[in-house]
């Protein structure tokens, strides 16, 4: 974005008390409030995979660096999971098959039992990679007995992994990577039914392989699938390229009412919907699963990534791919957002108007304002941070662009880099109030440097100004989402 020329801002506006030109009626809180978290959650865990189970449990696998084992956490928070014990439930053969290249392990809950699903070398091969499946019928799994159930069988014996599991309308499917010998290519992307929870049943079929620019950087990949269903469709992310900083998040789109085995079924999208971030500094965003929060009303993207874009020799053998989680947001087309990998720390959140809630503030060539339909989700999203200022106030910082912050210059609202003067740190930090017109569920900002102003918007742009009126208070109380 590029800065406008600065227009002369007339006195007069700058003093007068403001109001909006209409006053709808005000909507409810939000249906899914704001969900955060500290980033990131698990150091040196790739390929994680979060399930929310039905005791009040977040169960938390991923792979380690020595690729030796399965090991299992969980907590009833999702922050939690960064301190909570973690168990080795299954170690590596010594010999032969299920030997070497532990990798990728997901956890679900089926017919009353627990299933983990993973890839393994052999000791002879450590690259005839297959998938193999775990079963637990404990209550509690990481203090269950584990049983082999052996490998997943596809009609073509060549390098598979990363198995999931899913249902949609009543039907279990699995959803994985492996090598068509016909293709040239690392993996696609292949789907069926499931007989039982270790068993295909029918043919396989193939809805994607790595043809786009950014599918074949390094290699040729289509990997990791993991899906999530919304307003009757489902959406299967996956994962491509190396898994350096090239690697990022693909996705196909099918109807939930279609028939899932036929590949017309399923759209891909023509770009990547994550990817690196220099800014945030977080480089090869993949290998997905979701989850939801704790209150069950948003939806949560865990993923690894790194926060270092060069590394020395195979990525595989850098350890330091860490878990990260953050809340999904919805277009108003039906579509999941990822927006970026956000930086690490306190994750962002978004602020939608009491008075306008299709409309969040954002900035738009560093202007502040409300508008709906925000697409670059991250130009609407801020990380509410302790105030530049100090003395119990925040500042709000803009996802993408760190260092920028929402401050006020003769009242009106932009988001401008600090740079480090005390009339910045003034002008950027609020302190933070229960909504002037819902001080159930929403938030006021009042100004530092004077009291009785607050971020308000006036023709859906921001300014700090006086919030002495019902309409005034309405545009200055915001929702966090």
């Amino acid at each position: 974005m590029s800065r406008p020329s600065r227009r002369v801002v007339l006195t007069g506006l700058a003093t007068l008390a403001l109001s909006s030109t209409v006053t709808p009626a005000h909507a409810a809180a939000p249906a899914s409030p704001s969900a955060t978290f500290t980033n990131p959650v698990a150091e040196q865990r790739a390929d994680p995979h979060i399930f929310k189970h039905t005791d009040g449990y977040y169960y938390f696998t991923a792979t380690v660096p020595a690729y030796d084992k399965i090991v299992l956490r969980r907590a009833t928070t999702l922050q939690g999971l960064a301190t909570a014990p973690e168990t080795t439930i299954w170690t590596k053969h010594a010999s032969g098959v299920m030997g070497a290249h532990i990798w990728a392990p997901e956890i679900h809950f089926i017919d009353g039992k627990w299933y983990v699903y993973f890839a393994a070398g052999s000791t002879s091969d450590v690259w005839a990679i297959r998938m193999y499946v775990l079963e637990s019928d404990a209550a509690n799994p990481l203090t269950g007995t584990w049983t082999e159930k052996g490998q997943i069988a596809t009609p073509v014996s060549s390098f598979s992994l990363d198995a999931t599991t899913f249902a949609v309308n009543g039907v279990r499917y699995l959803a994985w990577a492996q090598r068509n010998p016909s293709e040239d290519n690392n993996t696609s992307l292949f789907i069926a039914k499931l007989a039982n929870p270790w068993t295909i049943s029918g043919t396989p079929v193939e809805i994607s392989q790595p043809t786009l620019s950014w599918e074949t950087v390094g290699y040729k990949v289509n990997e990791g699938p993991s899906v999530i269903q919304h307003g009757g469709k489902v959406f299967l992310t996956y994962s491509a390229s190396a898994t350096d900083a090239n690697y990022c998040m693909g996705m196909l789109t099918a109807s939930a009412s279609a028939d899932l085995l036929n590949a017309a079924s399923w759209t891909k999208g023509s770009q990547p919907v994550f990817q690196s971030n220099a800014a945030t500094s977080q480089y090869g965003p993949g290998h997905n699963s979701f989850t939801v929060s704790e209150d069950g009303k948003s939806d949560i993207l865990v993923y690894h990534d790194r926060s270092y874009k060069d590394i020395s020799g195979d990525p595989l053998n850098d350890p330091n791919r860490r878990t990260r989680v953050q809340k999904i947001y919805w277009n108003a087309d039906g579509t999941p957002n990822f927006g970026i990998p956000v930086a690490d720390g306190v994750s962002p959140v978004r602020f939608s108007s009491y008075n306008f809630p299709d409309r969040y503030i954002r900035h738009w060539e560093y202007r502040a304002k409300i508008e709906p339909n925000v697409t670059n989700l991250a130009d609407s999203q801020f990380r509410v941070v302790t105030g530049l200022a100090g003395t119990g106030t925040v500042s709000l910082e803009s996802a993408n662009y760190p260092g920028y912050y929402l401050r006020q210059k003769n009242y009106e609202v932009w988001v401008e880099k600090d740079d480090g003067t005390a009339a910045f740190r003034s002008d950027a930090s609020f302190y933070q109030r229960a909504g002037l017109a819902d001080s159930a569920s929403g938030l006021s900002f009042e100004w530092y440097g004077s009291a009785g102003r607050y971020l308000r918007h006036y023709n859906y742009l921001l300014y700090t100004q006086p919030a002495d009126t019902a309409t005034a208070k309405a545009d200055a109380t915001f929702y966090a989402e």
